[in-house]
């Protein structure tokens, strides 16, 4: 069978901290830090993402195609959550202000990094082409509209849309009625 999922002997050779059960990443995504990464069970990558820095992954969980994970100060993505195509979190950013000088390339003494831990709490979808900056946590059971900029915390069971993201309505919690027999 022909597939563009690494088998199981391909992920032991990338070098993730760990992973769980029937876990299938796309042999088309590009890992960076791989120690540092952390996969539970029943989780799909899809083709073109990034994951770069510390990451863990929860179980049950869905990251679409053309993803971007930066890790630098941390990402957590919590169970039964997912994130649609081309979404981007980053944990870290270059400071704009023009104080100090931007970009990789640069050493650190002239830069100024600016983040911290970006948590997806468990039951979160994240709309296509979303974008979540560094500190945020998007509490349990909400999600997020496509083409939405999440910059702040978002409250539990919420939906918010937007540029910036703002609060829309309630979700429903009726899919914790299916979580025991998955």
């Amino acid at each position: 069978m022909i597939t563009s999922f690494y088998t199981k002997k391909e992920l032991d050779l990338l070098g993730l901290k760990s992973y769980g059960e029937n876990v299938s990443i796309s042999n088309k995504t590009s890992i960076y830090d791989a120690g540092n990464i952390i996969i539970g069970d029943n989780v799909r990558i899809d083709d073109f993402c990034i994951l770069s820095g510390k990451i863990t992954i929860g179980s049950f969980v869905h990251i679409s195609a053309y993803c971007a994970l930066y890790g630098q100060k941390g990402i957590e993505i919590g169970n039964f959550s997912g994130l649609s195509s081309r979404c981007t979190v980053f944990s870290a950013t270059d400071d704009f202000s023009g104080e100090y000088m931007i970009g990789p390339l640069i050493a650190d003494n002239y830069r100024n990094i600016i983040g911290g831990l970006v948590k997806i709490s468990n039951y979160v979808q994240v709309g296509s082409n979303s974008i979540i900056m560094p500190s945020v946590c998007i509490a349990e059971g909400a999600a997020i509209g496509a083409f939405s900029f999440v910059k702040k915390d978002v409250k539990k069971w919420k939906i918010y849309f937007g540029i910036p993201a703002k609060l829309v309505k309630n979700r429903s919690k009726k899919l914790l009625n299916y979580v025991g027999k998955i």
